[in-house]
């Protein structure tokens, strides 16, 4: 019998191979394990002839290519059988919830685990959860007092309540840490209340620069989630579109790539420092600048940012942003933004982020042969992009729920100048033609635009 046969806590390589960071990462996620190089699959002892220059790999990995680092989980150690040197890597059970490689971030490519004798990728459900389970008080947002005291959470509970979260209102604040260790309401709490002092501004220019606004729109005052959701509408209404019918199928070419927009506009909310101010949302002739306060996050380097390697500076947050599937732990936003437009589009300063999105010279040479500008403001995505085949009552209700997601049968019925009845007739129209859907119940809810 050989004296060495893999398990479930130890693996056998005959030389150094790359794979010994995947192998690192694996035992790291379950319950440790040991790595021995040197012996073959079949337990015999050959040996290492490059010591030094495999311990300086093996170095390598534990120190620069791993996240969280695990330096304090995995030793190194020399061992002599048979006259042979063997390299033995002791790895302990990660104290941390999950581990990657960094080059894959928080994937299921970079996130492996022990399972048997082999190292198996784990599911999105897995590194979800684990993800999840990092995070810790330890942030600002926690520990900053809110400044307001009387808060309200009651769009938040539909938006949990809607991808089926249990409520429990006993322990509801507690769960998402909306006090601080005073008992006191923190920032994080006063971003997610039905009503704040935090505003989101939109803002358009007209030309080039920021000379002459044309328009300016805040989205802000009440929970970020539906701030981001009234955006998102927005920014949907504002991505002209033009079709070429001559060819089968209809080609379509949008103003600007809007899921690599809505990728901007996500990194900004999480990973802006709210202690200095909110996000800014810049809409020019030519361009889109999305700009978050703070810089990187700390310990976070540009390479690692194009990476893709996920490390937010709101964790918890970002927490919150997972529970409503709104973004992703992949750390997928960035290098499809980089893949679409390069890298040349976010100027990355020690103290903020501007993410700039280029129109498309083919739609803006059509809209400047139309003689139609970018400033008609919402009108424009309605008729062109969004909304064809609507009457005129559905294209205004569609517009100012754009605006305002949270107004009533009776508040637009009176904008417009039609009875209430006619409206809630008109939301039934639109839910059929899937413009927008209902969320929350008839009395706490509210209609928000999905297209």
């Amino acid at each position: 019998m050989p004296k060495y046969i893999e398990s479930e806590t130890l693996e056998l390589k005959e030389k150094y191979t790359d794979v010994i960071c995947k192998e690192i990462v694996s035992f790291l996620n379950a319950t440790g394990g040991t790595i021995v190089i040197g012996v073959k699959d079949d337990g015999t002892v050959v040996g290492v002839d490059k010591i030094d220059e495999t311990f300086k790999k093996i170095s390598e990995i534990i120190t620069t290519q791993i996240e969280p680092n695990p330096q304090d989980e995995v030793s190194s150690e020399l061992r002599f059988e048979d006259g042979k040197t063997l390299i033995v890597v002791n790895v302990s059970k990660g104290i941390q919830h999950i581990y990657c490689q960094k080059k894959y971030g928080f994937s299921s490519v970079g996130c492996t685990i022990r399972v048997g004798t082999t190292c198996r990728e784990m599911t999105s459900e897995q590194i979800r959860i684990r993800y999840e389970n990092k995070f810790v008080d330890s942030e600002y947002m926690l520990k900053k007092r809110a400044t307001m005291s009387d808060l309200s959470f009651k769009e938040l509970k539909i938006y949990y309540s809607e991808k089926g979260y249990h409520l429990d209102d006993s322990n509801f604040e507690a769960n998402l840490n909306l006090k601080n260790q005073n008992g006191e309401y923190n920032l994080l709490a006063e971003l997610l209340a039905d009503r704040n002092n935090i505003p989101l501004i939109f803002v358009k220019f007209k030309g080039s620069d920021k000379a002459t606004i044309s328009e300016r729109s805040d989205y802000g005052y009440r929970c970020i989630i539906t701030s981001y959701e009234k955006i998102k509408n927005r920014l949907q209404a504002e991505n002209i579109c033009i079709s070429d019918t001559t060819v089968r199928p209809r080609h379509d070419t949008y103003l600007f790539d809007y899921d690599c927009v809505n990728e901007a506009i996500l990194n900004a909310l999480v990973h802006n420092d709210w202690t200095i101010t909110e996000p800014q949302i810049s809409m020019f002739d030519n361009r889109l600048e999305i700009l978050s306060h703070g810089g990187l996050p700390s310990g976070m380097t540009k390479k690692q940012f194009f990476d893709g390697i996920s490390k937010p500076r709101n964790t918890t947050l970002m927490r919150i942003f997972l529970n409503m599937g709104l973004t992703e732990h992949t750390g997928h936003g960035i290098p499809i933004i980089v893949k679409k437009y390069g890298e040349e589009v976010f100027e990355i300063e020690d103290n903020y982020i501007r993410c700039t999105i280029p129109f498309d010279d083919a739609v803006l040479d059509k809209i400047k042969n139309a003689n139609v500008g970018l400033n008609v403001g919402l009108n424009v995505g309605l008729n062109v992009g969004l909304n064809v085949g609507l009457n005129k009552t559905e294209k205004k209700v569609v517009s100012l729920l754009i605006e305002d997601s949270a107004y009533t049968s009776e508040e637009l019925a009176a904008k417009i100048g039609l009875t209430k009845r006619t409206i809630e007739r008109t939301f039934i129209s639109l839910q059929n033609k899937k413009v927008i859907e209902r969320i929350g119940s008839k009395r706490d809810g509210r209609w928000i635009v999905i297209k």
